[in-house]
């Protein structure tokens, strides 16, 4: 029988999510194989329970948010073996899992993963720190991480925009950056950066239309919004996928990204969580040795090689 490892954060999901988790291992069974749950009781706490599997497990399933995946992928890559990973998504947002074609029943996205395809991804990096989809820089964006639990709870997605919309100044900050992509460098300021290898952010699809993941390039996008109206102006643009040759925005695809503060910023936000760090300079790029399990239903859309 295969081994596989089910990293689980106890307190994301519905307590439907968390009747469902408990009867995964049934699930994996059914299909060849054994079980070892690892909840995890704190944060990164993923990161040390993945690296320091064992060698012998065929598959490592991460059943959480983004972050929990996110942490998933960084303990893999502090390996000398690198495991096979997979997703489950259980969350109040859930881009990654959505992107990837999960529904919102744990029972029926056991089952599409478990016929699921292997696919090499793309996993950026900051700093040599991975994120799957999002860094992210700039007022606000933190609501991923600071927006009350019973927020959360009682509205769903729509709790970080109530939060988000409760934080909303009329002036944004803007930082005085440099930076070089593909060699060519440039200046100015900014109120906002994302770096991205994603098609969905906040809950909206179709950010990008044309994402690969395996592509060995991100998206960049830099704004220079300086008001509460510029942001909800341009947002409303970008949602509706209207992201590239906007005004109040740049737009970038590149593996090769270097940015400098002149003075240290805020914590960044990867994957939804905070990032935090002492340094004015950040260099971007991406790692190839993480292979997914995915379910089948999006990989035509999402990857340029089907082999």
């Amino acid at each position: 029988m295969k081994k596989c490892a089910i990293v689980f954060n106890p307190e994301s999901g519905r307590p439907k999510d968390k009747k469902d988790i408990s009867s995964l291992p049934s699930i994996m069974a059914a299909n060849g194989y054994e079980s070892v749950m690892c909840p995890t009781k704190g944060p990164k706490d993923a990161i040390k329970i993945v690296s320091e599997l064992s060698d012998d497990i065929d598959l490592v399933v991460c059943c959480g948010g983004d972050g929990t995946l996110n942490e998933g992928v960084t303990g893999n890559l502090k390996r000398d073996k690198k495991l096979l990973m997979a997703h489950l998504p259980v969350g109040t947002v859930n881009d990654v899992g959505s992107m990837y074609g999960f529904t919102k029943n744990m029972v029926i996205n056991a089952q599409m993963l478990l016929s699921g395809t292997v696919r090499n991804i793309d996993v950026c990096l900051i700093n040599n720190s991975p994120f799957i989809y999002v860094a992210c820089l700039g007022s606000y964006v933190d609501v991923s991480y600071n927006t009350p639990r019973n927020l959360k709870k009682k509205y769903g997605r729509l709790g970080y925009f109530f939060h988000a919309l409760s934080e909303l100044k009329e002036v944004v900050k803007m930082f005085d950056i440099s930076f070089e992509i593909d060699g060519v460098k440039k200046s100015g300021n900014y109120s906002f950066i994302f770096i991205t290898n994603t098609c969905r952010m906040g809950g909206f699809n179709n950010v990008y239309k044309d994402v690969k993941l395996d592509d060995n390039m991100f998206e960049v996008v830099l704004s220079t919004a300086k008001s509460k109206a510029e942001i909800l102006a341009i947002g409303s643009k970008v949602f509706l996928g209207e992201i590239k040759n906007m005004p109040g925005l740049e737009y970038y695809r590149t593996n090769n990204f270097k940015v400098k503060f002149n003075k240290i910023p805020p914590s960044w936000v990867i994957d939804g969580e905070e990032f935090k760090h002492n340094t004015t300079e950040f260099c971007f790029g991406i790692n190839k040795e993480v292979n997914m399990l995915l379910p089948k239903k999006n990989v035509v859309k999402l990857f340029s090689s089907l082999e």
